[in-house]
């Protein structure tokens, strides 16, 4: 894809575009989980110093061209939820484990039923002025449910029902639910669920939102600049400016940080951190644990449909060597379960281990001792070519031909979601809840694995139900101790998310998955 409107960047003109992991599969990619940087400086109170006022950031991310946007409710791509979160707020978002924390919601409460919540607003401005109110959020919500346009929270807004859910006061809300929903403070802090004023519909000439930095200019596939707000509810950012530019290619946007032309370049690759790592030029940040990366089995289908056979997969998969293998060994393995340290994840099963012996007795068992199945990948996502090639050496250890078939760039997500029995996959960061529901339950519009139970539905009802957290945990580990032990789910690694600064950046938070609060925010950083 070309675009002349970039020619007289100092960036290459769009080739790739880095979407944001979340809800769908046309929009998977890499996201973080935790960690830590590679050097000493990690964020405030970490031995960045003291926060110092003033200058301008410029950042570098992937862009989506001429087509660009500043409407919050339609940010798809990295760059659109960075420039959305410096302009806007949510009433929640994801903390480092992916649990929700208030936002623009100062706190929430649920009847006895959970179906109904009640939510009290912070004292917060729009950058006019005008205070956040009710109003702006159930305008909010409505408008990105308008089942005329394809908003990305519309779903994870489904359970609401906004025709009667009311404004009790300025500051409150009544939130009615079409069923008992414990989770619902994820729905706050859904990916694009951003508040803008009531009746706001034009966001690129000069959007108003309640973020830490107001809008100044826009040039879409080149830049936008934003400005200190300083009436912000969380305190004025430290930087006087953020200005996003764009560069798709990784190779510029590392250029331009090692030449100065930007002081923060997102989406590194493992190759590119190694080289610089260490070396005193420019600062490595490794958001540990980021992506989910795995092998989908579709269990209503030969020759996964038999258990034996999943649980033979998932013995034959050696994960340390497809880490270092596929992902450079920018990341840690997988134990088959979603959500490595995030709020729920049962950490108490036993990494599984390569057993080559008890994969053939359980493929004998099956009547597959001599089982051909074709891997379905694509050079879509980094590492799924190099993955599914070190998967089929390992099987063949264990007497299985694995035939690799490489799929289009263009229509990989929506090919595989029914098409083949084995394919390439990974996530970003999502709550484990959102995971199941999305991808685990019979109606699940995005279930790659076709893991279709009805009492596995239930007992996702049940932890929706049940208001006691330790009791609704212990809900959500029996549902992964059975997705341990037959679910379609290969999951072998978590790949690292690589960000690049320049080494003035001080203040970036290194226990940010992408997708959560921290996560590429801008009020906290500065400038040494």
């Amino acid at each position: 894809m070309h675009d002349d409107s970039t020619r007289h960047l100092p960036f290459p003109a769009l080739r790739r575009r880095g979407f944001l992991a979340a809800t769908g599969l046309g929009a998977l990619t890499l996201a973080g989980c935790g960690g830590s940087g590679s050097g000493s400086d990690d964020g405030e109170g970490k031995g960045d110093g003291s926060p110092k006022k003033g200058g301008r950031l410029r950042a570098a991310f992937a862009g989506g061209g001429a087509s660009e946007t500043l409407d919050p409710h339609l940010a798809n791509l990295f760059a659109d939820v960075a420039r959305a979160k410096a302009l806007f707020d949510k009433l929640a978002d994801y903390g480092a484990d992916l649990s929700a924390v208030p936002r623009l919601a100062e706190k929430w409460e649920s009847n006895k039923a959970l179906d109904r919540w009640r939510v009290t607003l912070r004292e917060a401005t729009f950058h006019d002025g005008s205070p956040v109110t009710a109003k702006d959020v159930l305008y909010s919500y409505r408008r990105i449910a308008d089942p005329k346009q394809a908003f990305r929270a519309k779903a994870s807004l489904e359970p609401i029902d906004l025709d009667a859910s009311r404004a009790t006061g300025e500051r409150a809300i009544e939130f009615v639910l079409k069923r008992p929903t414990a989770e619902f403070p994820n729905i706050l802090a859904a990916f694009g669920a951003y508040i803008v004023p009531e009746n706001a519909t034009g966001f690129d000439k000069k959007p108003v939102g309640s973020g830490p930095f107001r809008f100044v200019s826009f040039a879409p596939g080149r830049s936008a600049v934003f400005r200190r707000y300083d009436d912000y509810w969380e305190g004025a950012p430290h930087l006087d400016e953020i200005e996003f530019v764009v560069a798709n290619e990784e190779s510029a946007r590392v250029n331009a940080l090692l030449g100065g032309q930007v002081e923060y370049a997102h989406e590194l690759n493992p190759t590119t951190a190694r080289a610089h790592e260490d070396q005193g030029q420019i600062e490595i940040v490794r958001l540990r644990g980021s992506a989910m990366q795995a092998f989908c089995m579709k269990t209503d289908r030969p020759p996964f449909d038999d258990e034996r056979v999943r649980q033979a997969f998932f013995l034959i998969a050696d994960r340390q060597e497809l880490v270092d293998g596929a992902l450079s060994g920018a990341g840690e393995v997988g134990n088959d379960l979603f959500g490595k340290g995030y709020e729920y994840y049962a950490d108490g099963l036993p990494q599984r281990e390569q057993d080559l012996d008890r994969a053939r007795a359980l493929l004998k068992q099956a009547g597959a001792e001599d089982l051909k199945v074709t891997l379905d990948t694509s050079a879509v996502a980094a590492g799924f070519t190099e993955a599914a090639s070190i998967f089929r050496d390992q099987a063949k250890k264990a007497g299985v031909t694995v035939e690799v078939r490489m799929g289009s760039k263009d229509s990989y997500w929506s090919d595989i979601l029914d098409n083949g029995s084995l394919c390439c996959y990974r996530s970003g960061a999502m709550p484990i809840e959102a995971h199941i529901s999305q991808r685990l339950l019979t109606d699940s519009t995005t279930n790659a694995t076709k893991w279709r139970h009805k009492d596995f539905d239930a007992l996702y009802q049940q932890a929706q139900s049940t208001r006691d957290k330790t009791e609704r945990a212990a809900v959500y580990e029996r549902m992964q101790r059975r997705l341990y032990a037959e679910g379609g789910f290969l999951i072998w690694g978590f790949a690292d998310w690589i960000i690049g600064t320049a080494r003035t950046v001080k203040g970036v938070e290194t226990d940010a998955p992408a997708n959560t609060l921290d996560w590429a925010r801008f009020d906290t950083v500065w400038l040494a």
